[in-house]
């Protein structure tokens, strides 16, 4: 069904209905995009715009996530809706082909520095060495006929091509101006389908991140029993995905994985969270500097995940090999059969090989 978004202000008891309204917005909105990628609540830094492909098309934008892999981000304009659909798989056959020295060219002559020091300053981390191993597609419509959304719909559920369409709604009323977004699909679950075609069954276990820094500090997380991340709504959003019985990994980038438990209070706000006698997290005696910065800010708090650890080491006795799984996401699903089976040794999980792999 094509999608359609209402929206209405409050006025006391009152409803008021805000209009739809025809505006250009979508000539605004690549403006507004390219300015804010943040805008499609994507974790992405833009490298291009208007890209011209080798058989004279231009992609809107192009952009590459933290992983490395590249984003195709088009809107649909005046384009009728099967002819956006099939453009953007258009595009994308041309983008899976670019080799690095290619995509490095396209984002110095957009971004006026180079791609790893661009890439280091949006993510804080540095470029992975094998980029553009993967890519996304996104679709940026007011609306689209059902036909074509049943198409990207089939393309993600049946061949798990990474596509979405992320719809955006102007709205005008009493002076002011407002836009809605929504997604056709969960963008977790597109990108969880998408993985699951390279990287195997999930084995039932979530790879979380353990940063140091100023803000968390991995013996606080083991004497008083969470996880945490924040600092931006992608890191604390990111934590949200857990709920109570997940079992999880801890790792610590440049070590290895330092920790495996189960996931005991959902995600909640720094400042809300309680260790064991009800008193409050940060009126302990935190080894981490600044856990409180931002305590009140929703979107910049420190968020905190509890935590039963069933088995953990030191920073300094992290579990390690070559080639073990390791990701630049917050959290992510265990998929890497190697890396399941060590953690299991090295943790002493006991597990059924038929019960866990799913």
């Amino acid at each position: 069904m094509a999608f359609r978004m209402k929206l209405w202000s409050i006025a006391g008891d009152d409803l008021r209905p805000i209009h739809r309204t025809a505006l250009d917005y979508e000539e605004r909105l690549e403006d507004w995009i390219a300015r804010e990628p943040r805008v499609l609540g994507m974790d992405i830094l833009l490298i291009g715009r208007q890209v011209t492909t080798e058989f004279g098309g231009r992609i809107d934008l192009l952009a590459i996530d933290r992983q490395g892999n590249l984003v195709i981000v088009e809107l649909k304009r005046a384009k009728t809706p099967r002819e956006i659909v099939a453009q953007v798989l258009e595009y994308a056959s041309w983008v899976r082909r670019l080799s690095g020295e290619e995509i490095h060219g396209i984002a110095a002559e957009y971004l006026d520095k180079s791609l790893p020091v661009a890439f280091s300053e949006r993510f804080d981390v540095p470029l992975p060495d094998n980029i553009n191993k993967s890519h996304s597609m996104v679709v940026v419509a007011s609306t689209l006929d059902d036909a074509s959304e049943r198409i990207v719909q089939y393309l993600t559920g049946e061949y798990r091509v990474n596509i979405n369409v992320a719809f955006f709604t102007f709205f005008g009323g009493d002076g002011q101006e407002y836009l809605g977004r929504a997604w056709l699909q969960d963008p977790e679950q597109v990108q969880e389908i998408s993985e699951s075609r390279t990287r195997g069954p999930w084995s039932g276990y979530y790879f979380v991140n353990v940063g140091e820094g100023e803000h968390r500090n991995w013996e606080d997380n083991r004497e008083y029993g969470f996880i945490g991340a924040g600092q931006g709504e992608w890191y604390s959003g990111a934590l949200q995905r857990l709920s109570v019985g997940d079992e999880i990994f801890a790792y610590m980038k440049g070590r290895g994985y330092v920790g495996y438990g189960r996931v005991t209070q959902e995600a909640m706000m720094i400042k809300d969270f309680t260790v064991e006698g009800g008193e409050r997290l940060l009126d302990q005696d935190l080894k981490a500097p600044k856990p409180d910065e931002h305590q009140d800010e929703p979107e910049l708090s420190e968020w905190v995940v509890g935590t039963d650890w069933i088995r953990d080491f030191p920073r300094e006795e992290a579990k390690s090999f070559k080639g073990i799984f390791a990701n630049q996401n917050i959290v992510c699903k265990l998929r890497d059969p190697d890396t399941v089976e060590f953690l299991e040794r090295e943790f002493e999980v006991e597990s059924s090989e038929q019960e866990r792999w799913r």
